[in-house]
């Protein structure tokens, strides 16, 4: 089975590959979004989505950025 990958795009969206279709998303309420058939998504990181929780592409607009990259800690 291949794992779901979640990809932290450089000033863009989270981007969700779940191949199998395993993930569950949920509302602060605990009510599931219908997910049926999507294999990929992207969650909205910069607060401009029309169709939030999901991203429209709204951060090329805005000009968003992020300083988010990944951090190697030291090895022992």
């Amino acid at each position: 089975m291949a794992q779901v990958t979640i990809t932290v795009r450089k000033n863009g969206s989270l981007k969700i590959d779940d191949p199998n279709g395993v993930v569950e998303m949920v509302d602060g309420d605990g009510n599931r979004y219908d997910l049926t058939g999507k294999t990929a998504f992207s969650l909205c990181r910069c607060g401009a989505s029309a169709n939030r929780p999901f991203c429209d592409g709204s951060h090329n607009k805005i000009t968003f950025q992020a300083n988010d990259t990944a951090i190697k800690t030291p090895q022992s």
